[in-house]
């Protein structure tokens, strides 16, 4: 059975996203998406709010699992038994990076491999971090991420007070 994981903060989870989980699905016998407890960020959402809406966005495939974690990405894949990590590449940039963590991450377990899905056309300007900004100011941002995701996107901007 060919596990693997594929990692992010999904904070919020965009299209973009959701087109890496659909086409790694249908390689892998079972694609946990882990969720990222980051630490170092000051996500908009918690851990166990991206969680739900993965769950809610992922609803209809069967081989896909949410599950947090923190800490290393290899120690969590141990965990999770899974043989590869999927990456989504929007640009050469991401590229430099996740190809630098991605041997970083062979150092510390030579057993996980990872593979790098290059994202589709239509999502590769799409960030997180856009989506967040055009919420902030009351944008429609239904365009950008599945229905159940604007929803909660615009009740916590209306909660922060930011949403216009």
């Amino acid at each position: 059975m060919l596990r693997a994981i594929y990692p992010g903060s999904f904070d919020p989870v965009t299209y973009g996203h959701y087109d890496i989980i659909c086409r790694s699905c249908k390689i892998v016998d079972e694609l946990i998406v882990g969720v990222l407890n980051n630490k170092a960020k000051m996500p908009l959402f918690s851990v166990e709010e991206r969680v739900k809406m993965l769950k809610e966005v992922t609803k209809d495939l069967p081989n896909v699992r949410i599950i947090p974690f923190d800490g290393l990405l290899v120690d969590f894949a141990e965990r999770m038994d899974a043989d590869m990590v999927i990456r989504g590449l929007r640009a050469i940039t991401d590229f430099e990076y996740e190809l630098q963590m991605s041997q970083t991450n062979h150092k510390l377990n030579p057993n996980v491999e990872t593979m790098f899905l290059t994202t589709s056309i239509e999502y590769s300007y799409l960030s997180s971090t856009t989506v967040r900004e055009i919420a902030a100011f009351g944008g429609d941002v239904t365009q950008f991420v599945p229905q159940a995701v604007a929803v909660e996107l615009e009740k916590k901007m209306k909660e922060k007070g930011e949403c216009n």
